[in-house]
């Protein structure tokens, strides 16, 4: 069975285990099915693991090191050059693909002093077929894609290479320049700084390094400027942009992006699957917002309802129901509105009610240091997945002026789209795909469905030691935040560093206020302090440092324990609250016990947590029964925290399948759009 098959056969078992687990009450008959299923898990599971052909291969490259090694500087640059070209004349055969691997790896050594593992051989082999490689946080992915990269630059011609954030991909693209070099390709890298006239001489290298958005934006760019030729559509958006036909910064007015070859996306599952259906969207101010009052004024008469009778809130779904009684009242403050001179909008009940449930969904279900910030005045949107800020974008439909007009700060004018496409359609459109992540087996149907390209489970190259603790659950919040200080501060007198795991900035800068009363000195590594960001990972994994953090630690961090950290025990990762998707709680858990370090982690989570308020408030409340404020080890507790995780990952899981069928639905009747 393939890994893409087995990702399937793992969500369609447990989907059917619930099923049939929730028809059945009987304690006994429940305890057989979950040992009967855990059984069938990981005979499914075993499926994931590499294939034993990579393996092999990998070994039969890594018995090439002596003869490679061997090469002076003169005779390694020739065998270069003979691998390089037997792929730009179309040789992919396994023998090729082999000495292409054992001389790039020899180039990489020599440049930047690491050997690629046989393990990380196998994972960048994984690569080069067009997987998607899991390979647990700490193993190198960086230098195995570094190894892979220049063979696939070769063989189609141009490569992308995809980072979550411009830091990473402008570090990696000058950290590995020496090995692509020598390797005979030229590489750049597009960020936000990034000039327009610079971008089309970057994009002609062999390599580049970007992000989802910055390369997504170009791309759009390029098909709103050329679009079907001499249409009146193509006409009218590139005026509409200031890009005329011939007014590219492409040679003679062509594209920016010269063809979309080949992407090789690290953190996969979270470009291709959390960003997966985030729309790219090319948009124009429409000037000064004439509406800001209006806003102003529903957030005013949204303040006057009363939650119960007169509308409901679904978190879930982030969205508000007028009941009648709330038509009624609403029907009142319009007319009073119209009376007082207010805007001829209050007249269109429908339009004038749609503001109101707008102005009730940004009060109820957007909070300020969870969805966003207000940074000089502004309202800026904090990404969820990264904890990272996202000041250029803004909420659609009026959302981002109903918060705007909430927060009471200046409310911008909305944007007038103008094209529009979803990163999952967009990395569909590649020709060549494969990718790399820590925590892709827990979403291969998804990507294997969505994508068509297999995981690969690679092996570690030293066996995990990292301790896993039980979870601490407890009845309260205030209990929860009470019990996670009582751990840090043990954990400290130890001298073990600590690293602190926070869904939100609330809650980060919640706790440290909690810390800095007990005394307790640490740092904070939210959106509010990215400058700092490289500095407090270095010092994190300093013996007896605490540092606090959103989500921003999760990826693309690399925390390195001293000697006397280690003597005390390694990193310490405490998650203070679930994750909407398991894959982000292990990639946070993931930053400790790297490379066979000693290392542990615990989760503590109560039955008022925001995950539970949302997706599993009934089963709450039948598991908070008695008076024991802590409640690890009750069966109960432990089932409702793992029923909301699955429910928000189920609805997730929904809402992508959704924007896949309208992608497909876009490629079969609109194939030029």
């Amino acid at each position: 069975m393939s890994a893409g098959a087995t990702g399937q056969a793992v969500t369609r078992y447990n989907a059917l285990y619930e099923a049939v687990r929730t028809r059945r009450t009987k304690p006994a008959y429940r305890k057989g099915l979950d040992r009967l299923w855990y059984r069938g898990l990981v005979r499914l599971e075993r499926a994931r693991r590499a294939p034993k052909w990579l393996l092999r291969e990998a070994a039969r490259v890594d018995a090439l090191a002596p003869e490679i090694r061997a090469c002076g500087e003169a005779a390694l640059g020739e065998r270069v050059r003979e691998v390089r070209e037997a792929f730009r004349r179309g040789r992919h055969d396994a023998e090729t693909v082999r000495r292409g691997l054992a001389v790039v790896r020899e180039v990489a050594r020599r440049e930047t002093g690491e050997e690629a593992y046989v393990v990380q051989l196998v994972g960048a082999l994984a690569l080069y077929h067009g997987r998607v490689a899991e390979m647990l946080t700490g193993e190198g992915k960086t230098l195995t894609g570094s190894v892979v990269a220049p063979l696939l630059a070769w063989r189609h011609r141009r490569l992308h290479v995809f980072t979550v954030n411009d830091y990473l991909a402008a570090r990696d693209a000058e950290s590995r320049r020496g090995i692509f070099e020598r390797c005979g390709l030229r590489v750049g890298a597009i960020t936000q700084e990034t000039g327009q006239g610079e971008r089309a001489g970057v994009y002609a290298m062999p390599v580049v390094f970007g992000t989802p958005k910055q390369i997504t934006a170009d791309y759009l760019r390029d098909q709103l400027r050329l679009g079907p030729a001499g249409s009146a559509w193509a006409a009218r958006q590139g005026s509409v942009l200031g890009l005329g036909a011939s007014s590219g910064p492409g040679s003679g007015g062509g594209p920016i992006v010269p063809g979309l070859r080949a992407a090789l996306v690290d953190e996969a599952d979270a470009v291709l699957i959390d960003e997966g259906v985030v729309p790219l969207i090319i948009a124009r101010s429409r000037g000064a917002d004439e509406l800001a009052p209006v806003y102003a004024e529903a957030a005013r008469m949204a303040s006057k309802l009363d939650e119960g009778p007169d509308y409901a809130i679904e978190h879930v779904k982030r969205r508000a129901v007028l009941k009648r009684r709330g038509e009624h009242r609403c029907a009142q403050m319009f007319a009073e509105a119209l009376r007082a001179g207010g805007d001829p909008l209050w007249k269109a009940t429908r339009r004038a009610e749609e503001l109101i449930r707008q102005a009730l969904v940004a009060r109820h279900c957007y909070k300020r240091g969870q969805q966003y910030e207000i940074i000089d005045g502004r309202v800026v949107i904090v990404d969820e997945f990264t904890g990272r800020f996202l000041a250029d974008r803004q909420w659609e439909h009026g959302l981002h002026q109903s918060v705007e007009a909430k927060e009471g700060v200046e409310v911008t004018a909305d944007r007038e789209t103008i094209a529009r496409i979803s990163f999952q359609r967009f990395f569909r459109t590649y020709r060549f795909l494969c990718g790399m992540t820590g925590t892709a087996a827990d979403a291969t149907g998804e990507i294997e469905a969505v994508y068509g390209r297999p995981v690969v489970v690679v092996p570690t190259h030293r066996p995990v030691i990292r301790e896993k603790r039980a979870t601490r659950v407890f009845r309260t919040e205030a209990g929860k935040w009470a019990a996670v200080v009582e751990s840090i501060e043990r954990e400290h007198l130890a001298g073990r560093p600590i690293l602190v795991g926070t869904r939100s900035i609330a809650s980060s800068e919640a706790l440290s206020e909690r810390l800095s009363a007990r005394g307790l000195t640490h740092r904070v590594l939210n959106a509010n302090f990215d400058a700092d960001e490289a500095e407090m990972i270095t010092d994190a994994g300093c013996a007896g440092a605490i540092t606090v953090a959103t989500n921003m630690a999760g990826r693309g961090t690399d925390i390195k324990p001293d000697a006397s950290a280690l003597a005390a025990g390694g990193l310490h990762v405490i998650l203070t609250e679930l994750h909407a998707a398991r894959r982000i709680d292990r990639q946070f858990i993931g930053r400790a016990g790297r490379q066979g370090d000693p290392g542990s982690s615990q989760t503590f989570a109560s039955l008022e947590d925001e995950l539970v308020r949302q997706y599993a408030p009934g089963l709450a409340r039948l598991a908070s029964g008695g008076s024991s404020e802590e409640l690890t080890g009750d069966r109960r507790a432990l089932a409702v925290l793992g029923s909301a995780q699955r429910r928000a990952e189920a609805r997730a899981r929904a809402g992508r399948a959704g924007v896949l069928r309208q992608d497909d639905w876009i490629d079969q009747h609109l194939p030029g759009a």
